[in-house]
């Protein structure tokens, strides 16, 4: 269904009155545009701005809505809407959409994930809107932008209305700070916001390991990210160095959140320090939660794999996180998840490579950008050729539908053994 909507919305970004000249665009860009907005990544060969007519603007702003809401899980709503009652059926596919095992969460899921979403990015909508009032001649322009870049946030989309992305507002907490809630908030995943939610009845002690992951994770990954970025581009006179203090420690929070899958800037990344860089390598493959708005590998399935290896050097035979058990079949899917993303990564960004005249680290920086769907590039996505373009948007897709997905979907037949083999143990290492 992802496919279908990525036709759909290139199709309608082929129309005439998508583009400011009133030209069908490339179909290259067309179909890029689309992908990158149903795979809620950012990444743009034109710019949105001054490329986009309104009605285009407004399409692309629809797909990532969309792509961030889930394919499945909108059909789903629209069902029990125009019914008033969702088929079991539907209800399921849903719950598969969001990683949900319990019958009962996937029935209720359509709605409940509406009224998060709708009420993230409407309080979110709001406070942008009076943010941007000052930098517009009404309320209708402020209120456009407020909604535009909420749900972008949100949705971890990397989209915006501005040319230079949100470098002109980088001292600007009202702008900033929204979105970097909104953010966290969509990339921390339902299953945790549902928890959450359950604060007084489920306090941290009761959290799930899944929770607890995500969260302690995200908690982590937010401190080293900020940390990092202040230390490697604090005194660097081309991205923050000659700003005042507060813009410094601003332009810091946003270095450490929008990484994580946002792709929303407020520096140049193609001024950026090599030490940044790399930081932002290892953010944007990570990325954010489970069953959320990000991409990446996700948090949980590195903590997995950490908590698997943790075991490992201390001999023990269960891989325990919060006093549970680590199912092996879980362990196998994390490690296998991570080792797909790498090899996808590596693949494509040996393809560009050959066929471009960008270093390593640029084509390297775009690839990883790509694959967890975050959007941040150093300026050299507009400058590809068509095939490269083509690297990217199959990259784009693996990472939003996963690794796994892709991997099952390609299989040509399942093979379950029926009986167990001897044992062997090779060497390692």
């Amino acid at each position: 269904m992802y496919l279908v909507a990525i036709a759909a919305g290139a199709a309608l970004l082929m129309l005439p009155a998508s583009t400011s000249s009133r030209h069908s665009p490339a179909l290259v860009d067309a179909a890029f545009t689309s992908v990158s907005a149903i795979c809620i990544t950012g990444l743009v060969t034109v710019d949105t701005q001054t490329y986009w007519s309104p009605f285009g603007q407004v399409v692309i702003m629809a797909l990532f809505q969309v792509g961030g809401f889930g394919i499945v899980t909108v059909a789903s709503f629209l069902t029990l809407v125009a019914t008033g009652r969702i088929s079991l059926q539907a209800s399921l596919l849903a719950g598969q959409e969001l990683h949900q095992r319990n019958l009962s969460a996937a029935l209720r899921l359509p709605a409940r994930i509406a009224a998060v979403m709708l009420a993230v990015e409407a309080v979110t909508a709001a406070m942008l809107t009076l943010s941007f009032r000052r930098y517009t001649d009404g309320w209708g322009t402020a209120a456009w932008y407020g909604i535009f870049h909420a749900i972008s946030a949100f949705n971890n989309a990397g989209f915006s209305l501005f040319s230079d992305n949100l470098m002109g507002f980088v001292g600007d907490p009202g702008i900033v700070v929204p979105i970097c809630l909104a953010i966290i908030l969509g990339g921390i995943g339902f299953p945790v916001l549902f928890e959450l939610a359950r604060w007084r009845t489920r306090g941290p002690s009761k959290w799930s390991a899944h929770a607890r992951l995500t969260i302690y994770g995200t908690l982590v990954l937010l401190g080293v990210g900020i940390l990092a970025f202040a230390l490697f581009e604090w005194q660097n006179p081309a991205t923050i160095g000659a700003m005042p203090v507060g813009d410094k420690l601003l332009a810091s929070l946003a270095g450490g959140v929008f990484p994580r899958t946002a792709g929303f800037n407020t520096i140049d990344y193609g001024a950026a320090s090599e030490s940044t860089i790399f930081s932002s390598y290892l953010l944007m493959f990570i990325g954010g939660g489970s069953a959320g708005t990000a991409g990446g590998v996700k948090v949980g399935t590195v903590g997995i794999v950490i908590a698997t290896v943790v075991a490992e050097m201390r001999g023990e035979d269960q891989v325990v996180v919060a006093h549970r058990a680590i199912p092996n079949v879980v362990q196998r899917s994390a490690m296998a998840i991570i080792l797909l993303g790498g090899v996808a990564v590596s693949l494509a960004t040996l393809l560009i490579v050959v066929d471009e005249r960008f270093t390593l680290q640029e084509v390297l920086f775009e690839t990883i950008s790509a694959f967890g769907t975050v959007g941040l590039s150093t300026g050299i996505t507009p400058l590809l050729s068509p095939e490269s373009l083509v690297v990217l948007m199959v990259l784009m897709y693996v990472g939003r539908v996963g690794t796994i997905s892709v991997g099952t979907a390609l299989a040509v037949r399942a093979r379950h053994r029926r009986y167990r083999l001897p044992e062997e143990q090779p060497i390692v290492g």
